[in-house]
């Protein structure tokens, strides 16, 4: 069942949209919501069940997509305690997160181990730093993609086992099929506000067994189940109904007792509780209690006992055993509360057993409230692995630790120790009233790690609205910065069209709640719309329920405003507000540091484009155009360059590249472009152009090297004269389409030698030839060689249909925008032969 909501009383699903819209949806719900949500639970739960049985995984989940499509919401969990995976109940679809591709892509992500996680998603080792594999499968039908299916296995030099994704896919179309055919039939299939928890099957061992019976002592008749008669050591076939039967198996001397025991309940109303020996054929004896009731009075009067029998010796057998151990024994449950200590664990502790048994052991131990042995119960639970350690119970006792886990808990071995090491005294323990979990400083640093990640003003918002805002279901977002003394709007998403705009500019003194939060520097939580109502009458309100107005501070400075709305009525518990407090000084110091990067950067972009041509020329019979793009990573600039100069008979064109992504490499390229250009305009042929520049970059030293590419192309025949240095090799495509990379000979790259020569090609271009010249950030691609890549744009260039050379540009520049990280900056330049 739902965590926290009985079987039968499902709350409603999440809704969004206008009050009319919530109403509708609500009337919907009350045609058909039991059916509905029972249906999309059990294909959940059967799918989870069947997914850990044919893939021996230890757990697994299922994500299903939020109304608003933003979120994916944690529905389903079987084998992993729900609590901890607090980080991951909601996450952006946007986000790089295993989940989240697997569902935007529509394929399988599997990760090995912790090393592979922290490689591929850096994110997720941050908030569940535990050694496990994984495997995600995306839920899908017919083009649709409900959510996203999960399993995890322990971490083992195999990573996930070789079969298992092709099983989960199995599973996961066939869910997908039966969502679809619910959604089909006009039932809701996205995700709720709460999480289903599937308890696995226990271990079968058997600790009690427990028979029943109807005994009527005026007859002396006695109906008992098999259960109860193979008890007593009858076997059910030859029982003949009599109680004496079953009393002959009770020692004599316990006799006594059971009957008087048996008379005083019918006399006197009371329960039945009565301890007997049994005795074996063989002999042997055993404890078995008795427990009885009178039912309702009939015509017979008081004459019946019905109850039952239990045989507890396995259990209590074994709890006799762990009792006699000096070893200190306890049992955790999934969540970490303790269900068993012994009393060698009691002495160890120093703690009664009646403080333990229904708390975490490190919420009623001070000298264990450090997170980092909450730690260690995780990585035992999520990495399935025995785990141990040590704490000191003060003043001077050293334990041991040793945690062994399964699906269904943990049990954990404590002894004495010796001191490690070097070891401190113990410091006094003063534990906090109230103790943020480990998990919720993962939830924290996992968001924040988005935004260490951003680098830009823009970067930061797209980085709060696709973590931050799905990570705790709000539907409404808005950033403001302070600039002179008032607050401007400078992201938002959610808000009805134009709603903000009454805000733009609002001065600090203004009593509104973002003023309020970022003049006092305390957050601001409005879990109701009569809250905020009451607080500020008259405030504009939408459709949003609840809000949080976070103060955007850095190192005492104000920044600005966070606010985030939610279409409910939300009570935000302390762990909530604690952790939207701290993200709210993450989000201020990103935002500085990205309103500094965005003043720099644009000013070092500046000074690269002013070093670039502003124009092409116009050249008879010769079409131009270029293309630039800067890097998008980080602070740095690069030194590509790009320049076509108009000559008596024709058009030289230049493409070249120095080293390094700095203002060094900048103010290199603007002293090569002007170099190469002067001595082009000059008349000298191309290879003297190159050794002439060559020899001024190795005078200048400025410590870089460069490469470069001329070719000269006479506008009247097509001739062309072509002299690299270093460079990629030129691109030309045949009128007939056929493309191929001019590997002309060439000469070192400039810099390294004042005496090198480079030698001049001659080629002829036919009417409606192609020459394509670029940079190495159009071909580099991480794990494939450099020559992949040349070939990669060739046969681009070589199959793209294209009205115009600039329709021509753009085709081949989209792989590169794609890229949303791409290091090195591309220049492009294209030059169609056309004398016609």
């Amino acid at each position: 069942m739902r965590q926290g909501v009985p079987a039968d009383q499902h709350g409603p699903r999440e809704t969004g949209g206008t009050r009319a819209e919530r109403g509708d949806a609500h009337r919907l719900r009350a045609d058909v919501p039991a059916t509905a949500t029972h249906e999309v639970d059990g294909l959940l739960a059967a799918a989870v069940r069947k997914a850990l049985s044919s893939t021996q995984a230890y757990g697994g989940v299922v994500y299903l997509h939020s109304r608003d499509r933003r979120s994916l919401v944690l529905t389903t969990v079987a084998g992993v305690p729900l609590s901890l995976l607090s980080p991951m109940r909601r996450i952006a679809v946007a986000g790089p997160l295993p989940a989240a591709v697997s569902y935007r892509t529509g394929r399988t992500v599997t990760l090995a181990d912790t090393e592979d996680t922290m490689r591929r998603f850096p994110q997720l080792a941050v908030g569940m730093p535990y050694d496990f594999s994984s495997a995600c499968v995306p839920i899908a039908s017919d083009g649709h993609t409900f959510g996203v299916l999960t399993a995890f296995w322990p971490a083992s030099q195999h990573g996930v086992p070789e079969r298992a994704p092709r099983h989960l896919r199995t599973i996961a179309n066939r869910l997908g099929g039966a969502l679809a055919g619910l959604e089909g039939g006009g039932h809701s299939v996205e995700a709720a506000g709460d999480t289903a928890v599937v308890e696995l099957p226990a271990p079968s061992i058997a600790v009690t067994r427990v028979g029943l019976f109807d005994w009527n002592l005026a007859t002396g008749r006695l109906n008992a189940d098999e259960e109860m008669c193979e008890l007593f050591g009858v076997p059910p076939a030859e029982y003949d109904g009599r109680a004496v039967t079953l009393t002959d198996r009770i020692a004599p001397a316990d006799l006594p007792g059971l009957r008087a025991a048996a008379r005083a309940a019918l006399d006197h109303r009371r329960v039945l509780a009565a301890r007997v020996r049994v005795v074996d054929p063989e002999g042997h004896t055993h404890p078995v209690e008795l427990w009885g009731r009178v039912p309702e009075t009939g015509p017979g009067g008081r004459t019946h006992l019905v109850g039952a029998v239990l045989d507890s010796r396995t259990g209590s057998a074994a709890a006799a055993a762990v009792e006699r151990l000096r070893d200190g024994v306890f049992s955790l449950d999934p969540d970490g509360v303790a269900g068993y200590v012994n009393s060698s664990c009691e002495l160890l502790l120093a703690a009664r057993r009646e403080d333990l048994l229904g708390h975490h052991p490190w919420d009623v131990l001070p000298w264990l409230s450090d997170p980092v042995y909450e730690d260690r119960y995780r990585a035992a639970m999520l990495s399935q692995q025995p785990t141990a350690f040590l704490a000191l119970r003060p003043p001077d006792t050293w334990l041991a630790f040793s945690l062994y886990p399964d699906a269904h808990g943990v049990t954990g071995r404590v002894v004495a120790a010796e001191a490690p090491p070097g070891a401190a005294a113990a410091p006094v323990v003063t534990p906090a009233p109230s103790r943020p979990g480990i998990g919720s400083t993962y939830h924290l640093l996992q968001l924040a790690s988005a935004l260490t990640e951003a680098v830009s003003v823009k970067e930061v918002c797209q980085a709060v609205g696709e973590q931050i805002l799905p990570a705790f279901g709000g539907q409404q977002l808005a950033i403001y910065t302070a600039r002179e003394k008032r607050l401007h709007l400078v992201s938002q998403t959610g808000y009805p069209d134009g709603f903000l705009d009454r805000f733009e500019g609002t001065p600090m003194g203004t009593r509104l709640p973002g003023v309020d939060a970022l003049s006092t520097g305390t957050p601001i939580f409005f879990e109701s719309v009569h809250q905020l109502s009451a607080a500020y009458p008259g405030i504009p309100l939408d459709e949003m329920r609840a809000w949080a107005f976070l103060p955007l501070i850095a190192s005492g400075h104000p920044v600005g405003s966070c606010i985030l709305g939610f279409d409910e009525p939300r009570p935000f518990s302390s762990e909530e507000r604690g952790l939207l407090t701290a993200l709210g000084g993450f989000i201020a110091q990103a935002l500085e540091r990205a309103r500094l990067y965005d003043a720099e950067f644009a000013l070092a972009r500046g000074l690269q484009q002013a070093l670039l041509p502003h124009r092409l020329p116009r050249i008879e019979a010769v079409r131009i155009v270029a293309r630039y793009l800067p890097g998008t990573q980080g602070m740095e600039i690069g030194g590509d360059w790009y320049d076509a100069i108009s000559t008596g008979a024709g058009a030289c064109l230049v493409i070249g590249d120095v080293e390094g992504h700095n203002v060094g490499a900048a103010a290199t390229m603007g002293q090569l472009r002007s170099a190469v250009r002067a001595f082009a305009s000059g008349g000298d042929p191309p290879g003297e152009v190159l050794r002439r520049t060559n020899r001024l970059m190795v005078d200048l030293d400025p410590g870089l090297l460069a490469s470069c590419c001329l070719i000269y192309l006479d506008r009247t025949d097509g001739h062309a004269c072509a002299a690299r240095a270093g460079h990629l090799p030129p691109l030309l495509r045949h009128p007939d389409g056929h493309t191929e990379a001019l590997h002309l000979p060439g000469g070192p790259l400039l810099g390294i030698d004042n005496t090198a020569e480079f030698p001049v090609t001659e080629l002829d271009l036919a009417p409606g030839s192609i020459l394509a010249l670029y940079t190495d950030g159009l071909v580099e691609e991480p794990g494939t060689g450099i020559d992949e890549g040349v070939d990669r744009l060739r046969t681009a260039l070589a199959h793209a249909e294209a009205a115009t050379l600039d329709e021509l540009a753009d085709r081949l520049l989209r792989d590169a925008r794609r890229s949303a990280h791409r290091a090195d900056d591309v220049a492009l330049l294209l030059a169609a032969y056309t004398p016609d």
